[in-house]
């Protein structure tokens, strides 16, 4: 699992690539903790061409936008079957947010 610190400023965002396996049944899930209203995710789509071979991997890219200054945030992005709840993820990455006031 890999954990990346970030700074941003209020209004800012960061592009964030992670690959997916689609193909394999696997999703990105995402949950905020400590201050969640500091900032916002979104799925912004595939990072590359969507015109992937079937089984092939196809890299995945969120927004991340600083909201609130004076908060941190940790985002855990977890790779998973939804119709195996039970199942340990298959990869996780973390990103840990601190947002500042004006640009970072």
């Amino acid at each position: 699992m890999e954990v990346r610190s970030i700074v941003l400023g209020a209004g800012d965002t960061y592009e964030l690539r992670l690959t997916g396996r689609g193909a394999r049944g696997y999703v990105w899930t995402w949950q905020v903790s400590g201050h969640a209203d500091a900032v916002s995710v979104r799925e912004t789509g595939p990072g590359r061409a969507a015109r992937a071979l079937p089984g092939e991997a196809v890299e995945r890219t969120y927004e991340v936008r600083g909201r609130s200054p004076g908060g941190r945030a940790r985002i855990r992005f977890a790779q998973v079957r939804p119709p195996y709840p039970q199942e340990a993820p298959y990869d996780e990455f973390v990103l840990d947010v601190e947002v500042v006031t004006g640009g970072a």
